[in-house]
């Protein structure tokens, strides 16, 4: 529902670095954005007060959050000490907001867009917060009926913190194809594999891939500058794809789709976890990183939008493209020295197909939408760890071939 700001922008910042220099490492946070479904006709429907309220009289009240519409409810792990904790909140934070949901007759769905509800007949919740970025965005926040999964990385260390961030921004585009989810919104297929993505991150302002700060005092101007011009009233409308938290000593990863199988989102933010705690590895010992420019960044996030994990990324070292796949298997290599440390190894690994993938085929074989989607909620529903759907995908283990 938006972290509330407490204070001025310059005791907001002080503050912030503050909880920066006396932060944790690694600690690991997970935010799973659900759609609120009609379980009959499977339409978004209007029924976040009600399903908030039923929260709010159980122990995991402080996890439910309005995320702008009324349609769409989100679930917090809280702060988890390793990736392991964090895996079983996931798994723990769905079969209490799925139970909730069943007992009102609501049905959720957890793809990065729906196929084809209509944004023009969605609600946007009646906070002040969301209230304010209606009366800003205008059209730009009608349209995002989206659905997401975020991780929070905790980071010690402001400089340092942007370290991390300045590197992640170049892994946005892998991130984003192993998670695509949405490729069909508006009642058609629309070539996509993350329309999501092209909805959310190409309409709204200071989204999409940062430039990197190279230190928190450049990190302090910019955002010194957007309040001092007006730019913005409240730190949660910095809308990057990952960006150092405002409220919580953490760097957050916004990129992904959201993922209907629970054993894939957890994979998913095992994967975010361990990438963001090997950046803060190399940055201690002196490793050379990546600094691409964002034109570079951009072509690959490109790729991942139109393609996912079936396309290629470019491999900008060797001046070619390779299989996304086999660029993700590389960077499971890389992470899977602090893997094993922070309890995110058993979780890794890339999928035959993910849920974009597994989708497209479904359409192909001349499945309706509606059949498709239909499957991707009762994925959602699964209460299991192992996959599930209409195909669950194998896995492959970290460092095999492609």
């Amino acid at each position: 529902m938006g972290d509330e700001q407490r204070g001025t922008w310059q005791e907001l910042l002080a503050r912030n670095r503050e909880e920066f220099e006396s932060g944790t490492d690694f600690t690991v946070a997970v935010e799973e954005e659900f759609a609120l479904l009609d379980p009959e006709t499977l339409e978004l429907t209007d029924r976040f007060e009600e399903l908030k309220a039923a929260a709010d009289r159980t122990d995991f009240a402080e996890h439910v959050v309005g995320e702008l519409i009324a349609s769409e409810i989100e679930v917090r792990t809280g702060r988890c000490t390793d990736f392991a904790e964090a895996a079983a909140r996931m798994a723990e934070r769905r079969a209490q907001i799925h139970g909730l949901a069943r007992e009102r007759h609501i049905a959720l769905g957890a793809t990065g867009t729906h196929p084809w509800s209509r944004w023009q007949d969605q609600r946007i919740i009646d906070t002040p917060h969301y209230r304010r970025n209606d009366e800003i965005l205008r059209y730009v926040v009608w349209r995002n009926n989206t659905f997401g999964l975020h991780v929070h990385v905790g980071i010690a260390g402001a400089e340092r913190a942007i370290a991390v961030h300045d590197v992640l921004r170049n892994f946005l585009p892998e991130i984003l194809a192993l998670s695509a989810s949405s490729p069909f919104v508006e009642n058609v297929n629309s070539g996509l594999h993350s329309a999501r993505t092209e909805i959310f991150t190409r309409m709204f302002p200071r989204c999409g891939v940062p430039d990197a700060y190279g230190s928190w005092q450049a990190w302090e101007d910019y955002v010194g500058f957007l309040y001092r011009t007006g730019s913005i009233n409240e730190h949660t409308q910095i809308w990057w794809s990952v960006r150092p938290h405002l409220a919580y000593p953490t760097v957050e990863i916004r990129i992904a789709d959201g993922q209907p199988d629970l054993a894939e989102a957890q994979s998913l933010a095992a994967f975010c976890h361990a990438l963001a705690a090997r950046c803060a590895r190399a940055h201690d010992e002196h490793e050379p990183l990546p600094n691409l420019p964002h034109r570079l960044v951009e072509e690959n996030l490109w790729r991942a939008i139109r393609y996912g994990l079936s396309g290629e990324l470019l491999d900008f070292e060797r001046g070619e493209p390779v299989p996304a796949r086999a660029r993700l298997e590389q960077l499971l290599d890389w992470v899977a020295p602090v893997a094993d440390e922070i309890g995110a190894a058993p979780f890794l690994g890339v999928p035959e197909r993910n849920a974009a993938e597994r989708q497209i085929a479904r359409h192909e074989e001349g499945a309706s939408l509606r059949e498709i989607y239909a499957e991707q909620v009762r994925a959602a529903g699964v209460g299991s760890t192992e996959p599930a759907g209409a195909e669950a995908p194998a896995r492959t283990a970290p460092g095999a071939g492609s």
